[in-house]
């Protein structure tokens, strides 16, 4: 079974949160493959469920509470969201799924000559010292929904509003930063797709 790949290109986060819920029904109903959505959007703040309401220093940007794991983050335009919609049903391994997203983000990285690791008890992506990538999932009915974010030409001043998953803002970087250039995020998003599919086609 293939993984259906939708881009959705720059989305609101409130539109793509319901298009989120409408394919966990289908996907739960078999109606259709696990799905990846790949997405950028307008500046917004979401906050987990483990969410420290002191890491929202600035509340001038809109505000999301919603089901995922982790703390507070910021999406905006620049950064590559990716929601998976995937039935994990059959291994029920949350921690695995997890550490899936993660070697699968570090290989995404190393197609562009980025050196990234993992950091033990902080979930994420992460090139020496610095965060380049976050993670927040959830599950209904053992279908993830929420996803991952990378920073590729993320405007990282915005960070500083918060305290990203409780961390310092100076602790995020982006791979516009490591590399000194901007990015083509549309390159960025043909290896994501490829590589989620080689990873996740069979979970």
């Amino acid at each position: 079974m293939s993984i259906n790949i939708i881009d959705l290109g720059l989305k609101d986060y409130k539109e793509t949160l319901n298009v989120q819920y409408d394919l966990i029904e289908k996907r739960k109903n078999n109606l259709i493959n696990d799905t990846l959505i790949l997405v950028e959007h307008n500046h917004v703040i979401t906050a987990g469920r483990k969410t420290n309401q002191n890491n929202i220093i600035d509340k001038s940007l809109p505000i999301f509470y919603v089901e995922r794991g982790g703390d507070v983050t910021y999406h905006g335009p620049g950064q590559l969201v990716g929601y998976p919609i995937i039935d994990i049903s059959k291994s029920k391994d949350v921690n695995l799924f997890i550490r899936k997203i993660e070697l699968f983000i570090i290989n995404v990285l190393s197609k562009f000559q980025i050196v990234a690791n993992t950091k033990e008890k902080h979930t994420g992506v992460w090139v020496d010292d610095k965060k380049i990538a976050s993670i927040g999932i959830a599950f209904k009915n053992w279908i993830s929904y929420h996803g991952f974010s990378i920073n590729v030409n993320t405007n990282m001043s915005f960070f500083y509003k918060i305290n990203p998953c409780g961390l310092e803002a100076s602790v995020m970087t982006s791979m516009q930063l490591i590399l000194n250039k901007e990015i083509n995020i549309d390159e960025v998003k043909k290896v994501v797709s490829k590589l989620f599919t080689k990873y996740f086609d069979k979970i």
